[in-house]
């Protein structure tokens, strides 16, 4: 069996804790689209808009820890519904 080495993923974020949308969707593992999705129906983290969308880490964090662990996916359609 073959180990593959891969390259850390860098999340750059500014000095205060802003992060555009590409580094927010690395930080949490979502593609772009489904934070713009996410955004648009009210279930994302907060962000602000400054001609940009921006997030920052700390709200990228409340939110993550926030949405609740589950332990099957009958669960988290049950969260949904």
């Amino acid at each position: 069996m073959a180990l593959s080495v891969t390259k850390p993923i860098e999340v750059v974020t500014y000095p205060d804790g802003r992060m555009d949308t590409r580094n927010a969707s690395l930080y949490a593992g979502l593609s772009e689209k489904t934070l713009a999705m996410l955004r648009c129906n009210g279930k994302g983290p907060k962000f602000i808009k400054r001609g940009r969308i921006f997030y920052f880490l700390t709200d990228m964090d409340d939110w993550m820890n926030a949405s609740g662990r589950l332990t099957s996916t009958a669960q988290a359609k049950q969260a949904s519904a």
